[in-house]
């Protein structure tokens, strides 16, 4: 016949080690808490999350520059928008000659 074995727990122990050169934190050496919560007060109007399809090759142009890619492609658009709004006449402004 043979006998199971079963592994041992670990002893519990409840007395607390005192390390002179790590000595448990108190509220003076922590300091007052900090509270952060969200970006705060925005300098600009917040900007709306949408969804946009761009072509791959578009995309990857942005994103070849380096980070802020959306920021670029947003400023791309508001000269754009400027433009047009200056009375210049964009592309989509053009009449196309009669086929």
């Amino acid at each position: 016949m043979k006998l199971a074995t079963t592994a041992k727990l670990p002893r519990k122990t409840s007395a607390k080690v005192d390390d002179p050169d790590n000595p448990a934190w108190t509220e003076d050496m922590l300091g007052a808490p900090v509270l952060k919560r969200g970006r705060g007060p925005q300098a600009r109007p917040t900007k709306v999350l949408t969804s946009v399809r761009l072509d791959a090759d578009i995309l990857e142009f942005f994103k070849s520059q380096g980070s802020g890619y959306q920021s670029r492609i947003n400023e791309v658009l508001r000269m754009e928008v400027n433009r047009n709004l200056t009375g210049r006449p964009g592309p989509a402004a053009r009449k196309r000659a009669p086929a």
